[in-house]
């Protein structure tokens, strides 16, 4: 089965949102919605390979076609394995891809 997957709980802070985010085995996108300094530490904490934040469309789902490569961490992948062809290749450069919508 393969579908996105959105699960929702009660939670004090945004530290132990992050601990519940992070605690899965799987991490190939994640998608936040926040202040510009609760983005940046999003983006330092969450444990993903594709990541938005304040996206309205899509909201934590798929990647850009041709702007984003498509891959995870943990057993989500990190190999690159998706990454569309050599065009894509640099993109993966970096451990993870982020996309802030102002």
């Amino acid at each position: 089965m393969f579908l996105p997957i959105t699960t929702i709980a009660k939670v004090g802070s945004l530290e132990e949102a992050m601990l519940y985010a992070n605690d899965v085995d799987y991490g190939l996108t994640a998608g936040f919605y926040g202040s510009e300094a609760e983005s940046d530490w999003f983006f330092d904490q969450i444990e993903a390979g594709v990541t938005y934040v304040n996206r309205p469309q899509g909201a934590t789902t798929g990647a850009w076609p041709g702007f984003q490569p498509f891959g995870g961490w943990k057993s989500s992948g990190s190999s690159g394995k998706n990454a569309g062809g050599h065009y894509y290749l640099p993109l993966y450069m970096r451990e993870q891809i982020r996309t802030v919508i102002a």
